[in-house]
């Protein structure tokens, strides 16, 4: 097996973090580093470095505002000001590189005032009251000015807002009159995501973050990822929250409510109860769902394994096509399942919408099988039946809203919560989540596999697809070919992971693809080229490389997740997000995925009945086909 990436063009690192570790590893193999003495502490750091790194070396606390882990210096918000010796004006930690000796003061009072000057006149032109706020007690303005003493409004304070709040995005709310133009959601959205929504217009006093020529966010090239709400420390971005109409249909009784819980969200609500990252609350979510109300818990891991199912099944009917009945066919194959990367492509590269698998994601498809087979085997009138998803994705909200997206007769999946969104919900209904007893998913969809846990994080669909279409087509246990079927090249935070999985031999056509496959003969000696892409920045990079001809369009099969860290950083997450909390989710979910007993799809017992009992033609037959996936035109609609 080869896992060295091909040569593509690389990004600068849009990361703070990135940058000083790119200078620590150049100066240090010249031995480049130089003395700074902070609040009388002195320490050798690489050339380079910035003093607010250099300060928490120390543990010499610098607040900072427009500062975010994830993307580049930006310096604007001034909130990280500091002393340094020698120099007529402060100077913004976050932004200035020790190049030479210095000496700095982090609290004198010259610093102190300035500090507490700059939130006077932030809060200033911020409206709103904190009690009405959904950022209220998680808010980075709000805990600057307690923590600076702001008892009353300096400089004054609007008394009505300035700006008409944007609720046209199924997604996103945007209220300006919350902005503090610390710009993250623009570095987001052009550094991180690559995708420029938004950029700030006016100069001086005049200066505000908005869209092309003004226009509502949900009438421009928005993917809906919500990673700009995942990075603004104020109010300004907030997902658009549906949770009083989900209170409404619980309390209505006649109405049927069930819940899909990703795995995601599972192993990041604890965060929102005081629970570190990556502490998994899994079965006492089930629990607190029951308590708020819910009718039926249900487990999306069910889905994604339905999910594997069908693409991995349209993955082999496309390499048949191009291989036995030479015919051309879209490679290389894209994963659908995330409908950031979705609208993505919509938006930047329609010419390749043919290379989507037409699988439904695992969302979509548990709506459609809950408001056709699970109606019918319950004797409830689909019309009853009020579908909610539990996601970790702000693009979940308009992915379910897609007006193509109603297969089943009705709409698959009525509505989209977040993880902020539920646990508001939990905390409303008074309960404290980690004390909860445990307990488990209901039937008939409650039995799930490793592999649907592992969608949750980037190359975690890839894996789950290895799985099983090695197993299929090789004849083997996939535990024979990698350790505890850990297929440990498609994971990790790398931008882009690539791989090459020979298949020496072949087995027998498993019954449930009998229909489709006389035999894998034509797979014998093959060599299945996949590759993993997280973030749409990483997806460019990728989808510039197939255009030119390059390496990846080479490929058979590749994993796009919209998303830094795939769905464990998704936009619906708690706040706040960085590398470090996003490694901590993806650990919780490979330690449930290492626990389970069956941990691959095709040998999950609630999908096999599914088969037998529902979608009778097997994986990619014609109920499947109408049910689970879709159609795309040239145009990038979907049809039938």
């Amino acid at each position: 097996m080869s896992t060295d990436l091909p040569e593509t063009p690389r990004r600068a690192p849009s990361s703070q973090q990135g940058q000083t570790v790119a200078v620590a590893e150049n100066t240090a193999a010249i031995g480049g580093t130089v003395s700074v003495t902070i609040d009388g502490q002195t320490l050798k750091v690489p050339l380079g470095t910035t003093i607010l790194d250099a300060a928490r070396r120390i543990g010499v606390k610098i607040p900072t505002l427009c500062n975010h882990p994830d993307l580049c210096v930006a310096g604007v918000c001034r909130i990280c000001s500091v002393e340094v010796e020698g120099q007529r004006t402060l100077q913004a930690a976050c932004a200035y590189p020790v190049t030479s000796p210095i000496t700095v003061y982090t609290h004198t009072r010259k610093v102190r005032m300035a500090r507490r000057h700059i939130v006077d006149l932030m809060l200033s032109e911020h409206y709103g009251h904190c009690y009405a706020c959904g950022r209220n007690n998680n808010c980075e303005l709000q805990t600057l000015a307690k923590e600076y003493g702001v008892d009353f409004f300096r400089f004054g304070h609007p008394e009505k807002p300035a700006h008409a709040i944007d609720h046209s995005s199924y997604s996103v709310v945007r209220d300006n009159n919350k902005c503090v133009l610390c710009r993250r959601c623009v570095r987001t959205c052009i550094d991180l995501q690559d995708v420029g929504t938004i950029e700030v217009l006016g100069r001086g006093r005049t200066s505000h973050v908005s869209t092309f020529l003004e226009k509502p966010l949900g009438s421009v090239v928005c993917i809906n990822c919500g990673q700009c709400i995942n990075r603004c420390p104020t109010g300004a971005l907030r997902a658009n929250d549906p949770t009083d109409e989900v209170w409404e249909a619980i309390h209505d009784p006649r109405k049927h409510v069930v819940i899909q819980t990703a795995p995601s969200p599972r192993a990041a609500i604890g965060e929102c109860f005081g629970q570190p990252a990556g502490t998994a609350l899994t079965f006492e979510l089930n629990t607190a769902l029951r308590m708020c109300g819910f009718d039926q818990v249900f487990d999306t891991n069910f889905s994604a394994d339905l999910t594997i199912l069908e693409e991995g099944t349209e993955l082999l009917l496309r390499l048949k096509k191009a291989l036995v009945d030479k015919e051309p066919a879209a490679f290389p194959q894209f994963t659908s399942c995330s409908p950031g990367w979705v609208k993505y492509l919509e938006h930047f590269y329609p010419e390749y919408i043919p290379n989507l698998s037409t699988a439904k994601s695992p969302q979509q498809m548990f709506g459609a099988v809950i408001k056709t087979y699970y109606a019918e085997k319950q004797g409830i009138d689909p019309k009853d039946i009020v579908t909610v998803a539990l996601m970790p994705c702000s693009a979940k909200k308009f992915e379910c809203n897609r007006p193509e997206m109603d297969d089943s007769g009705f709409k698959d999946v009525d509505y989209g919560l977040t993880t902020r969104e539920l646990a508001k919900m939990i905390s409303e209904t008074g309960l404290d989540l980690p004390r909860l007893p445990k307990s488990d998913f209901d039937a008939p969809f409650g039995t799930a596999t490793g592999s649907g846990v592992i969608f949750g994080a980037t190359g975690g669909v890839m894996e789950a697809a290895l799985r099983t279409v090695i197993e299929l087509v090789v004849g083997v246990k996939v535990e024979d070919l990698f350790e505890h079927a850990d297929i440990k090249p498609v994971r990790g935070f790398e931008g882009v992971k690539y791989a090459e999985i020979p298949v020496p031999s072949v087995g027998p056509v498993p019954a449930i693809l009998a229909p489709l496959f006389p035999s894998w003969d034509f797979l014998k000696g093959a060599t299945l080229k996949v590759a993993v892409a997280h973030g749409t920045a990483n997806a460019k990079a990728v989808m510039e490389d197939i255009k030119r001809g390059g390496p990846f369009s080479q490929c058979h099969f590749i994993e796009f997740m919209g998303c830094p860290g795939g769905c464990i950083g998704g936009g619906g997450q708690p706040i706040p997000t960085s590398p470090e909390i996003r490694k901590a989710r993806a650990q919780a979910i490979y330690a449930e995925d290492s626990a389970y007993a069956v941990r691959k799809s095709h040998e999950n017992p609630d999908v096999l009945k599914v088969y037998a009992e529902f979608l009778t033609e097997g994986p990619c037959g014609h109920r499947s086909h109408k049910l689970l996936h879709t159609h795309y035109t040239e145009r990038g609609r979907y049809i039938e």
